[in-house]
C-alpha cells in the first residue's frame, strides 16, 4: 500500500518546509523507495505563472510545460527525478476544477460545500499522483504557515486522508522554529503554540523539525517532548546551514530516515548516500574557486534566480570549484561609466531570464562587454536575446535594432513576438512552455558540451530570434548552433570568434541536478577557470 507523508510549518513562512521535504525525499531515494512529491500553495492564482518574482520568486518549468512553485525545482534535485503538472496545485486550481464540476452538474444539483467537495477535490488530487506514480511513498507539502487563514481546507483534506488510509499508512512531519533570544537562550513557545494549533485541527504531529540557529540543548529537548506529545528520538535538529545539500546528511546522522521507515512499517534497508556525501564533500572542500556575476532584473529577491544560482553550483561540483556570485542589477549599469571596476576580478558574466523592458540596456551592455572583453558569457532565454541584439547594433551596424517586446517601432526587430504566440490574449500558461526538442550543429561549444546531435530542453518565452535576420547575423560571426528539428526556431546562439560565449532560448538551469551537472553550466565554468588561469598569467 502507497505511504503517505505530510508536511507542514508553523510560526513563520519559509521555515524550510520545501528543503525538508525535498530532503526527506532524498533519504527513502537513497534507500531505493520510489518517492513522488507534491507541492500545494494556498494562493487564489491558478499557478505561479503570472506572479511577480520580487514576492514570489522563481517561476520553476517542468518537463510538461507547467508554471510551478519553486519548491518543484528543489524537489527535482534533491530527488534527482522529473515532477510534472500534477505535483503543484493552488487553492485557485482546486475551485476552478470543483466550480466548473457543479456548472456541469456533476454534482446533480446538490449543495456545494467547503467538506465535503473541496476537500474531496484535494485528497483526490494526492491519491492520483500516488496512483498515476506508482510511488510506494507520496510525500506532500502543505505551503503557508498553520494558523493562516487560507490553510485549513488542506488541513482538514490531509487528516481526514490519515483516517481514511489508516494512521500506519500516514505520517505528519511539522517543521517549526525554535527562537534563539540575543543573550543566546533557546525558547521553544512559538513551537508549543504552533503544535496546539495543529493539534485544533485534529492532526498529532509525529516527527518535529526544529529549525534553530544554534544546537540544542537536551532540556529544550524534554520541554518539548512532554508538551507537545512527542517521543525525544522524533524531534531532529533543522540546524541552520550556508549548504542546503548538506541538510540530508545531517538528517541521516540524527536517525531521520529510520524513524520514517520504522514509523511507517517500511521494510528496513540500509542507505546508500556515498554519491550525494561525495558531492557534499566537493561543496566543502573545492580545489577551485572561481567569480561570476550575475547581470539581472530581479537580483533584490533571493529565490528569483534560484535555479540559476544552484545550476552554477553544480557546474562548479563538476570542475571542483567553489562559484562565487556577484550581483549586478541590470537597470543601474547603463549609467555605470566604469565598466572595468564592475566586471575587473569576474571570470564569466551570466545574463538569466526575464521580461519587459526594464533593465535590457544595462543586459546590452554586460554581453557586449564579455564580447570585447573575451569573458565567457551564458545568456539565458532574455540573456541569448541580449547577446543578439548586441552583435545586430555593434557588429552587424543594425542601428536601432531591438526585440519587438522592448521597441515596437524598431527599425530592426531581430527578435520578435513567436507567430503562434500573436494571437493569445491571456497571459497565464500561453508562453512556448516545457520540453523541446533541438538539434546541434558539430564542431560548435554546445555540441561539445552535450556530445549528441539531439537534445531536449525546457522553454518559457513568447519571443524568438527573427528568421529574416538570420543569414545577415550569422555572416557578421554569430554561430546557430542549435535549432528546431524543422529548422524554423534558432534555440542557441554563439558568437564564433570568442573563447565561450553562448546564448540558450530554452532554460537549462531547470534541467541541472547536483548528481548530474547541466553540460552547459558544466562547460562554462571550466571556461571561466580557464580566463581565470590566463589572466593570472597576464599579470604575473
Amino acid at each position: 500500500m502507497t505511504k503517505y507523508i505530510f508536511v507542514t510549518g508553523g510560526v513563520i513562512s519559509g521555515i524550510g518546509k520545501g528543503i525538508t521535504t525535498a530532503s526527506l525525499g532524498r533519504l527513502l531515494i537513497n534507500r531505493g523507495f520510489k518517492v513522488i512529491v507534491v507541492k500545494i500553495d494556498p494562493y487564489l492564482n491558478s499557478d505561479a505563472g503570472t506572479m511577480n518574482p520580487f514576492q514570489h520568486g522563481e517561476v520553476f518549468v517542468t518537463r510538461d510545460g507547467a508554471e510551478t512553485d519553486l519548491d518543484l525545482g528543489n524537489y527535482e534535485r534533491f530527488l534527482g527525478i522529473d515532477l510534472n503538472q500534477y505535483s503543484n496545485f493552488t487553492t485557485g486550481s482546486v475551485y476552478n476544477t470543483v466550480i466548473a464540476k457543479e456548472r456541469r452538474g456533476d454534482y446533480l444539483g446538490g449543495t456545494v460545500q467547503l467538506i465535503p467537495h473541496i476537500t474531496d477535490e484535494i485528497k483526490e488530487r494526492i491519491y492520483q499522483l500516488g496512483r498515476d506514480s506508482d510511488a510506494e511513498v507520496v510525500i506532500t507539502e502543505i505551503g503557508g504557515t498553520i494558523g493562516d487563514f487560507e490553510t485549513p481546507p488542506f488541513v482538514e483534506a490531509i487528516r481526514q486522508m490519515a483516517v481514511e488510509m489508516g494512521r500506519e499508512n500516514t505520517l505528519f512531519i511539522h517543521v517549526s522554529l525554535i527562537y534563539t533570544l540575543p543573550n543566546g537562550e533557546s525558547k521553544s513557545k512559538p513551537t508549543q503554540h504552533s503544535i496546539r494549533t495543529l493539534q485544533e485541527y485534529g492532526i498529532q504531529p509525529d516527527l518535529l523539525i526544529c529549525r534553530t540557529s544554534q544546537p540544542m540543548g537536551e532540556g529544550i529537548r524534554q520541554k518539548i517532548s512532554l508538551l507537545c506529545g512527542l517521543q525525544e528520538e522524533y524531534i531532529v535538529e533543522g540546524l541552520d546551514t550556508d549548504r542546503v545539500d548538506e541538510i540530508p546528511l545531517n538528517f541521516e546522522r540524527q536517525g531521520m530516515g529510520r524513524l520514517v521507515i520504522k514509523r511507517l512499517g517500511l521494510e528496513e534497508r540500509p542507505p546508500n548516500d556515498v554519491e550525494w556525501a561525495k558531492m557534499v564533500d566537493k561543496l566543502k572542500h573545492p580545489q577551485h574557486r572561481t567569480q561570476i556575476a550575475i547581470v539581472g532584473k530581479y537580483v533584490q529577491g533571493s529565490d528569483t534566480y534560484l535555479s540559476v544560482k544552484e545550476a552554477l553550483k553544480h557546474g562548479g561540483i563538476a570542475n571542483d570549484s567553489a562559484v562565487d556570485v556577484k550581483w549586478i542589477e541590470s537597470d543601474m549599469l547603463a549609467d555605470d561609466p566604469n565598466l572595468d571596476e564592475q566586471f575587473g576580478e569576474v571570470d564569466g558574466i551570466l545574463v538569466p531570464g526575464g521580461f519587459g523592458y526594464r533593465g535590457i540596456e544595462g543586459m546590452i551592455i554586460a554581453s557586449r562587454y564579455a564580447r570585447e572583453q573575451k569573458i565567457p558569457y551564458f545568456g539565458l532565454c532574455l540573456g541569448m536575446q541580449c547577446m543578439v541584439i548586441d552583435v545586430a547594433r555593434h557588429i552587424a551596424n543594425l542601428r536601432g535594432a531591438n526585440s519587438s517586446e522592448f521597441d515596437e517601432k524598431t527599425p530592426h526587430p531581430v527578435i520578435d513576438l513567436m507567430r503562434d504566440q500573436r494571437k493569445k490574449t491571456e497571459l497565464g500558461g500561453t508562453m512556448r512552455l516545457g520540453l523541446y526538442p533541438c538539434v546541434l550543429k558539430e564542431n560548435t561549444k554546445s555540441y561539445e558540451a552535450y556530445q549528441q546531435p539531439i537534445i531536449l530542453e525546457r522553454h518559457r518565452h513568447r519571443y524568438e530570434l527573427n528568421n529574416c535576420y538570420r543569414e545577415a547575423l550569422e555572416s557578421e560571426g554569430l554561430c546557430f548552433s542549435g535549432v528546431s528539428p524543422d529548422e524554423s526556431l534558432v534555440e542557441i546562439t554563439e558568437v564564433a570568434n570568442h573563447p565561450w560565449m553562448v546564448g540558450s532560448q530554452f532554460h537549462p538551469e531547470f534541467q541541472s541536478k547536483p548528481l548530474e551537472p547541466h553540460p552547459l553550466f558544466r562547460d562554462f565554468i571550466r571556461a571561466a577557470l580557464h580566463y581565470q588561469q590566463q589572466r593570472r598569467k597576464s599579470v604575473d
